[in-house]
């Protein structure tokens, strides 16, 4: 499997929610003492990373996104990170809180998030992202 297969593969599998703001501070209790293990830092819209963040960087982009995450989501509720695991996390997903769309639950064409921490090289997202309708469309055209 090719890395971007197997980050894609990744980051369509199951996650579960930091539903409450304590399980999100429970989360960045992990990733901080595992800051240096390797992570990638990816804004979504942005180039993905070539190289994966010092322990340093990973700090103080948890207190920075914490923050943010905190202003600007004002419930008493987190619900907008997603951990693959979250005592062992690889892959999280943190989502806009001013861009959030359908992030939970079901849908055909669900939003992106806005930032991604992964153990895994990230890909484009944007640009891997093809809705499936326009997959089978091209797949149909061609006899793909």
């Amino acid at each position: 499997m090719s890395g971007q297969e197997d980050f894609l593969q990744a980051f369509r599998g199951s996650f579960t929610s930091a539903l409450r703001w304590h399980h999100l501070d429970a989360l960045w209790d992990v990733v901080r003492a595992d800051a240096g293990a390797g992570w990638y830092l990816y804004a979504v819209g942005e180039s993905p990373p070539d190289r994966q963040s010092d322990g340093a960087r990973v700090l103080r982009f948890i207190d920075e996104i914490d923050k943010l995450l905190r202003a600007e989501h004002a419930e008493d509720y987190c619900g907008i990170v997603y951990a693959d695991d979250l005592a062992q996390p690889s892959l999280i997903k943190i989502y806009d809180p001013n861009n959030l769309g359908v992030s939970c639950g079901y849908s055909d064409n669900p939003p992106l998030p806005g930032w991604v921490m992964s153990k895994r090289p990230p890909v484009d997202l944007p640009a891997a992202m093809v809705p499936n309708n326009r997959r089978r469309w091209w797949q149909t055209l061609f006899g793909q």
